[in-house]
């Protein structure tokens, strides 16, 4: 993947939507913020992508934001911080066979959350809650997603 400290919100949507498991769950990066702190993301229901009872897969339900809080997180806080995927719940309440869609979003609260918990070396665990909905707005799921972030100065000095 590229460099993602070098790319531009709209570049990185090109390169994201080319991502191989993405092009292979059917999942498409719509829009990103300018200020990276906004992601849309979709995925139509595809024979590739339905699970037995013809209904989005699980699996794909999951990856289609995955990626994103970290990824975002990763440009907003900048190379000074380790930013990592730490755990995630997913809630499935109810199945669809229509295009799903999310929206994920960073406040500046949630930033200042992690700034002032990480401003003295600490490692801090960001929870996030992102809900899938479907083409007639319905909750099909929700995801708690937990990020480790940690400044790297506060890791160098410590040794660990």
């Amino acid at each position: 993947m590229v460099n993602y400290m070098h790319v531009s919100p709209k570049l990185f949507k090109r390169i994201i939507n080319l991502y191989p498991p993405y092009l292979g769950a059917g999942v498409k990066v719509e829009y990103i913020s300018k200020d990276w702190k906004e992601l849309h993301v979709s995925m139509a229901l595809r024979w590739y992508n339905r699970n037995a009872v013809g209904t989005h897969f699980g699996g794909s339900l999951y990856s289609m934001i995955d990626p994103h809080l970290m990824l975002l997180l990763m440009q907003l806080l900048g190379k000074e911080y380790w930013v990592w995927d730490k755990s995630a719940n997913i809630e499935f309440v109810k199945a669809s066979k229509k295009k799903v869609k999310s929206v994920i979003k960073i406040s500046d609260e949630n930033l200042e959350d992690i700034r002032r918990n990480t401003e003295k070396g600490d490692k801090h665990f960001a929870k996030f809650f992102i809900e899938i909905k479907d083409g007639g707005n319905d909750v099909v799921a929700r995801v708690e997603k937990v990020i480790y972030v940690r400044k790297k100065a506060a890791l160098n000095k410590e040794g660990t």
